[in-house]
C-alpha cells in the first residue's frame, strides 16, 4: 500500500479527544491533526516521538491533516492509521503474499454478513471453494518485547469474533487476520490483561476451527507491505 501523498515530519505533542493530536513542525509552529484511531494507542502517541505526517486536498476537511505512522525513542516506526491494515491486507492477498489465502477468484470489502449486523473486512468468493470471510485487526501494542491485540475493551472485536465462529460453524471459512503495524513486534498474543472476554472468545474461535493468522509488515514513508508469518501466541 503506497501513501497518496508525500508525508511530511513533525514532533508529537500530545494526543486527545480520540481522534485528535497536536504537532509541532520544524519551524516551532503548533497544529492539530486528524488520527483514524479508535484505541488506546498505548506507546504509540507519546509526547517526543517523530510524527509523519499526510495533506488532503479537500478544502472542506476542518483538519487537513491526517497522523499516519510515528516513530518511538528506539526509532522503531508504528502505522497507528488502523485504516491502513485493511489496504495492506488487501494488497497482499491480490499478490498472493498471503498463502492462507490465495487462488480466490473475487475479493469483497466491507461485506454485510451475521447476525449482529456486522461488516466482513474481506469476504473471498470461488465458484470452487467455500466462502472466506476475513476480518482484519491492526496490532499496535507493544509490552515487554510481545505484541498484543486489542489495547482496550473491544466490545465491537468481541462481536467479530462472535460472527466468524457462526460463519464457521455454518460450513463456510472463518479468519482473522491480525496485521502487525508496529516494526519491534514479533508475535502477537490476545491481551487477556486488557479484555479477557476478548482472549476467551479467541481461543474458542480457534478450538472450532476459526483460523487466525499474524503477517508483520515493512513501513516506511512511501508504503507499507506484508513482511512474513509470525507466531500466534494463545497461552
Amino acid at each position: 500500500m503506497k501513501f497518496s501523498s508525500t508525508l511530511s515530519q513533525a514532533q508529537l505533542i500530545k494526543r486527545y479527544k480520540r481522534f485528535l493530536v497536536d504537532l509541532i513542525d520544524t519551524n516551532g509552529v503548533e497544529f492539530t491533526v486528524h488520527c483514524a484511531n479508535t484505541g488506546k494507542m498505548t506507546g504509540c502517541a507519546d509526547p517526543g516521538f517523530r510524527a509523519y505526517y499526510s495533506t488532503s486536498d479537500n478544502t472542506k476537511r476542518k483538519y487537513p491533516h491526517s497522523l499516519e505512522i510515528t516513530s518511538n525513542h528506539l526509532k522503531q516506526m508504528i502505522c497507528v492509521n488502523t485504516n491502513h491494515a485493511n489496504k495492506v491486507a488487501i494488497e497482499a492477498i491480490k499478490y498472493q503474499k498471503i498463502p492462507e489465502l490465495s487462488d480466490y477468484q473475487h475479493t469483497h470489502s466491507e461485506v454485510k454478513y451475521g447476525n449482529e449486523n456486522s461488516r466482513i473486512d474481506i469476504l473471498l468468493s470461488d465458484d470452487n471453494k467455500q466462502d472466506c470471510y476475513v476480518e482484519v485487526k491492526s496490532v499496535t501494542l507493544l509490552e515487554q518485547q510481545q505484541g498484543y491485540f486489542p489495547d482496550t475493551q473491544t466490545l465491537r472485536g468481541q462481536k467479530h469474533i462472535r460472527e466468524l465462529m457462526t460463519m464457521k460453524q455454518q460450513g463456510d471459512r472463518a479468519v482473522l487476520l491480525f496485521i502487525v503495524m508496529h516494526s519491534g513486534i514479533n508475535s502477537v498474543k490476545p491481551a487477556a490483561h486488557i479484555d479477557p472476554e476478548y482472549a476467551k472468545l479467541l481461543v474458542k474461535a480457534k478450538e472450532i476451527g476459526v483460523e487466525i493468522y499474524a503477517y508483520n509488515t515493512i513501513i516506511s514513508l512511501d508504503e507499507i507491505k506484508i513482511k512474513q508469518r509470525v507466531p500466534v501466541l494463545m497461552a
